[in-house]
């Protein structure tokens, strides 16, 4: 699942709305809007976040936060090292063979170590 995906199926839930009623709505299929919250599909298009934004009336910072956790989930990430130090090649390569062996809580530690060491 997606930050976009969780954060999508935490406000349907919110408002006791199903995906097929959501779909309906929005215009696309409910299989659509499934595989969109489970990761299965990248990051949605501006319109489509738009439509889902107008959705649920979700206004100034809100909205500002769910654009920015709609630009974080792209479920299959590329990094490309090439021109970078051999030691941040070898961090890549290492983070890709092992994240999926990383809990929430070391997650949420390496998340905090890059957000202290860089403006993002």
């Amino acid at each position: 699942m997606t930050p976009f995906g969780q954060k999508m199926r935490e406000m349907r839930a919110a408002r006791g709305v199903t995906q097929k009623e959501m779909a309906s709505a929005l215009g696309v299929s409910a299989a659509y809007l499934s595989a969109l919250e489970r990761g299965h599909r990248g990051a949605p298009s501006w319109a489509f976040l738009q439509k889902v934004l107008g959705y649920f009336n979700v206004i100034w910072d809100d909205a500002e936060e769910l654009v920015r956790i709609a630009e974080s989930s792209h479920p299959r990430v590329v990094i490309d090292t090439a021109g970078l130090s051999p030691a941040a090649t070898a961090l890549a390569n290492r983070l890709a063979a092992e994240i999926g062996n990383l809990d929430e809580e070391a997650l949420g530690e390496l998340n905090a170590i890059i957000a202290l060491r860089t403006k993002s």
